[in-house]
């Protein structure tokens, strides 16, 4: 009798979908109903999903290998990976509410729901395909029993019961674990037992020689291939959390019912591992993967604890991915959301659970998913990773919203997560990187595509802001390198909405790709300010929805210049200051003294300054061409180090050069001279100089001009933007607007704060 049936890429994948056990019921917690406590709702269905198919099939086989000390070092290495997850898992439950969805509800509340989804929805379609592989597993060993059955009849039948029994009730089903932990129990007995009817083996091999396998023809093996053959085997820690809305005390009966379980199960594992090499000889454990039924006192009993633990996990498997689908569902990641988290009277969230039982029968009718099997195997050790990444990052942050019952060392939380990636990669490097992209891709569709809201916070603004506070520290003991690090972080008074709305895609332009615009409301009339409260977040909004940093804020005072004037002065305070204000000037010319003030005060205070003149009849036109205006008035500058003046007008045509994909004239005006020629030639080697220092883009035109502003106005390229460059102690508003007519485009005049430099 052919007594192989079970492939190692169906055991991975049948153990590894252990993982999650018997689940939650819907929600955070049931209003009515039994309750279990740590022993019933944690420590059994944890013992019963790790006590599976790979200790009766592969643990002699491992033995055999590695001998007795190679398999206690794999078995302690892997039990230490998922007892660091189990550790790290148990922790955070202790500090949240946990909720529907087991990992996902862990993930969700950390990291975000498009974390969580990116997580929940692999998770989701492993857990309903393992249901298959282990009725796939079931059939094998019921084959042992019964080789001339149907395969596909075996399949049906089997699925047609795990089905009966999951559709009565989730309690229903959690009580059948019992019996089939019993029979597990028995069938452990009966092979201890298997010394009265078997001589002692007396040819120990405490070290293997890792000979390989029969498919191998034992053409040889190693350590790492040998223990992620074995990996799965200690999988199935989750069980606990996923039964959270059922437990009397989640937060007492994870932590112990999980670890209390590990704990046992390596126990048994290190003591068959030893119980087997006497049982057996090395050979034997090679060869025979049944070797256990053979050498058992009572072989039924053990063949009873294989189906058993094949027909637990599928059972727990098929209550337990509705469960994850109706979370998902009732968080609006998927489709049909509605339905998906919609349950019956006793809670039971049927719609969720119809659709995976469809999705288990066509995985059933595929008879082979030994192509996909180490795929699944991949899902659930990234939801291990990411489990200890969300303790890694919340015990990290160090905030004191992360103050769980069971404290952990940050160590574990680092190592689980280092052991799971380097299990995936030790199992399969190719299919690793595919799952992994695979969840990476799913996370950039939930971000982008769908607009996932929570009433609950996460810790994702927490993490960034301490991470810009550490940031922020570390910049403090360095030596300043603002001109190095300049970029256009914009503040923008308002007096009302206008005046952000008249120069919204001038403040784009300048702000993006890396910049900020911060938006202060000042408004006296009452109507006015509330007008203001309500649309200039929805202004700030805008920005952010393209990805440029925005805030805003009313600042309550009757004196608007006075009350900007205070505003630039406490902002130097702040770490991601704004260093550039931002003024437009409009028709209201009763407004140009406080301009006036403001732009002298920002050179005060160390800002730079814009002011934008928009032209009324076309705006920025074509947003095509940029004229740079440089007014020369002293050729034989040092421009080893820095330029005066300047500087802001270079960076900014620069930027809008990049943005706006235009074309960039530099206008250079120089003074009349009798000695032209001379005067030029000077002219033209500073510019030279110049263009090669600050980097200006090689494509830009150089026209060189004298007299006049109308003059000049008419031999240069017409632009739809002209920059010049202004001074505090020359702020003529007046005589600005007159140039604006003259132009007849809009302009852009800079002032610089004296701390940018466009040769850094």
């Amino acid at each position: 009798m052919e007594k192989e049936k079970l492939t190692t890429s169906d055991l991975q994948s049948v153990a590894e979908g252990s993982s999650n056990g018997l689940p939650t019921e819907p929600g955070s917690t049931k209003s009515e109903g039994t309750k279990f406590g740590t022993f019933q709702g944690v420590f059994t269905p944890t013992a019963l999903t790790i006590l599976g198919v790979i200790m009766y099939l592969r643990g002699p086989w491992v033995v055999g290998n590695a001998g007795v000390m190679g398999a206690i070092g794999i078995i302690t290495l892997a039990t230490a990976i998922t007892f660091f997850t189990a550790l790290s898992m148990s922790s955070i439950v202790t500090n949240i509410r946990i909720k529907a969805g087991g990992a996902f509800s862990i993930i969700s509340q950390s990291l975000g729901l498009e974390a969580g989804g990116a997580i929940g929805i692999p998770l989701y379609i492993a857990q309903a395909f393992a249901v298959a592989m282990y009725v796939f597993g079931f059939r094998e060993g019921w084959q042992w029993l019964f080789p001339d059955h149907p395969s596909l009849l075996i399949d049906c039948c089997t699925f047609l019961f795990i089905f009966l029994i999951a559709n009565i009730s989730t309690d229903f089903a959690f009580k059948i674990q019992y019996a089939i932990l019993a029979i597990i129990g028995l069938s452990i007995v009966s092979i201890a037992l298997g010394f009265i009817e078997n001589p002692v083996n007396t040819d120990i091999r405490w070290f293997g020689n890792y000979e390989g396998s029969p498919e191998n023809n034992f053409s040889g093996s190693n350590f790492w291939v040998v223990f992620a053959v074995y990996f799965p085997a200690v999988t199935g820690i989750m069980a606990g959390a996923n039964m959270s809305g059922d437990l009397d005390n989640p937060r007492r009966n994870i932590p112990r019912g999980t670890l209390a379980a590990v704990g046992l199960c390596y126990l048994v594992y290190v003591g068959m591992a030893v119980l087997v090499a006497y049982l057996a000889t090395p050979q034997e454990l090679l060869e025979n993967y049944n070797i256990l039924i053979d050498k058992a006192y009572f072989a039924p009993l053990v063949l009873m604890g294989l189906l058993g633990a094949t027909f637990s996990s599928a059972l727990s498997s098929l209550v337990g991915a509705p469960r994850i689908l109706y979370a998902l569902g009732e968080n609006n990641i998927l489709f049909y959301n509605k339905k998906l988290a919609t349950v019956d009277k006793r809670g039971e969230p049927k719609f969720a659970f119809y659709f995976t039982t469809v999705i288990v029968l066509l995985s059933l009718l595929m008879r082979d998913l030994n192509a996909i099997a180490p795929l699944l195997t991949m899902f659930f050790l990234i939801t291990y990773a990411m489990i200890n990444v969300v303790v890694l990052i919340e015990q990290g942050l160090g905030q004191i919203s992360f103050r769980p019952t069971l404290k952990i060392p940050i160590l574990v939380p680092l190592l689980g997560a280092i052991g799971c990636f380097f299990v995936m990669f030790i199992i399969n490097s190719t299919v690793g990187l595919i799952s992994i992209a695979l969840v990476l891709a799913m996370y950039v569709y939930l971000t982008k595509r769908k607009n996932l809201e929570t009433s609950e916070g996460d810790t994702r603004s927490g993490m960034f802001n301490s991470l810009a506070e550490w940031s922020a520290k570390v910049v403090n003991k360095l030596p300043e390198a603002n001109e190095r690090a300049w970029q256009p972080n914009l503040l923008v008074p308002a007096q009302n909405v206008n005046d952000v709305i008249r120069s919204y895609k001038t403040i784009y332009n300048l702000a993006r790709p890396k910049g900020s615009v911060k938006i202060l409301g000042f408004a006296e009339d009452v109507r006015e300010r509330r007008k203001m409260k309500k649309r200039l977040p929805e202004l700030s909004n805008y920005f952010m929805e393209q990805d440029i940093s925005s805030t805003t804020a009313m600042v309550d005072t009757a004196d608007y210049v006075n009350g900007m004037s205070m505003a630039m002065q406490c902002l130097k305070a702040s770490f991601f200051t704004p260093n550039t204000l931002f003024l437009s000037l409009t028709d209201e010319q009763h407004e140009d003294k406080n301009i006036t003030v403001l732009v002298q005060k920002a050179r005060e205070y160390g800002f730079g300054a814009y002011l934008y003149v928009p032209f009324r009849k076309i705006g920025l036109g074509l947003e095509k061409t940029i004229n740079l205006w440089l007014d020369i008035r002293r050729v034989d500058r040092d421009l080893k180090f820095s330029v005066e003046d300047i500087n802001l007008s270079l960076l900014t045509a620069y930027l809008l050069k990049q943005n706006w994909r235009a074309k960039l004239n530099l206008v250079v005006k120089t003074k009349r001279s009798k000695d032209q020629p001379k005067e030029l030639g000077a002219a033209q080697e500073y510019i030279d100089k110049l263009i090669t220092l600050a980097r200006i883009p090689r494509d830009a035109q150089v026209h060189f001009v004298h007299g006049t502003l109308a003059e000049t106005v008419e031999v240069v390229p017409r632009a739809d933007l002209n920059i010049i460059n202004l001074t505090a102690d020359k702020i003529d508003l007046a005589t600005i607007r007159k140039q604006s007519e003259v132009f007849e485009t809009s302009l852009l005049y800079t002032m610089d704060s004296g701390s940018e430099n466009a040769l850094a």
